[in-house]
């Protein structure tokens, strides 16, 4: 039996930069009640307590929630409070090398867009994110900027070429994650197995970007059990799902427990 479920977040749980609606929450809740969950975002720390904590129910279900920032370069667990259990940051002159890069990048591909919405380049500390359109673009802009990830395709080949010790990652609507090497979700599915105990056949991994460059491909990589979805409202159908299965397998005592 499954005892771990892995979500990526931006275009998994929720749209892009945007809270969990009222029917995830309540049936990331039902999840919470019956099994261990983890996220795993390329968004950092505020991000998740924006679109993820602050339409979840804070009660005890919590202590079953693992979160894990910027691609899995961040890991927090709850213990009444949420505790930062370790951060994987970038040293000053890594960041100038992954800044001036991605600058580079933009220029040579031409994917520099005429209008932003805010910052571009944003520094997350363990991980460097290029936003094309900027981080607070709307949503259905950023859904038309590189909905086949073709754009975000050549940026990646061109920063594999200029910054070949670091991992490129894309992700999300617009995004280009970069990390040190080896720090991406796989990273964070092994530190949900060492710190939770949890093998990684026991995980199932949902996220949208499963394929070869993605940012969720990783954790694929890594040996999870993987679930490719569209969008949220698929990741719904999915949860459904899991939770009549692992609903199902649970002793009787148990789900009496449960519905009290």
């Amino acid at each position: 039996m499954k005892k771990l479920i892995v979500f990526d977040l931006d275009g998994t749980l929720a749209e892009s930069k945007s809270s969990l609606d009222t029917e995830m929450s309540a049936l990331l809740h039902d999840l919470l009640g019956i099994v261990k969950v983890a996220v795993i975002s390329g968004g950092d720390w505020p991000q998740f307590e924006k679109q993820l904590l602050s339409n979840l129910p804070k009660d005890e279900r919590l202590k079953n929630l693992s979160l894990l920032p910027t691609c899995g370069t961040k890991f927090f667990k709850y213990t009444g409070d949420w505790e930062k259990i370790y951060s994987e940051d970038f040293k000053g002159d890594e960041k100038e090398k992954i800044i001036s890069s991605l600058k580079k990048a933009i220029e040579e591909t031409g994917f520099k867009p005429k209008k932003v919405w805010g910052e571009v380049i944003e520094d997350r500390g363990s991980q460097i994110t290029f936003s094309a359109l900027g981080q607070q673009a709307p949503l259905e802009e950023k859904k038309k900027w590189d909905p086949d990830f073709t754009k975000r395709k050549k940026l990646k080949a061109d920063l594999d070429h200029l910054i070949p010790e670091f991992s490129v990652r894309l992700g999300g609507t617009t995004y280009v994650d970069v990390t040190r090497p080896g720090i991406d979700k796989a990273y964070g599915i092994r530190k949900l197995r060492d710190i939770l105990g949890i093998s990684i056949e026991e995980m199932i991994f949902i996220g949208d970007a499963l394929f070869p460059g993605g940012n969720d491909y990783p954790a694929k990589e890594a040996g999870a059990v993987s679930i490719q979805v569209r969008d949220p409202n698929e990741t719904k159908r999915v949860i459904e799902a899991i939770v009549a299965c692992l609903g199902g397998a649970l002793p009787k005592e148990e789900l009496r427990e449960e519905k009290r």
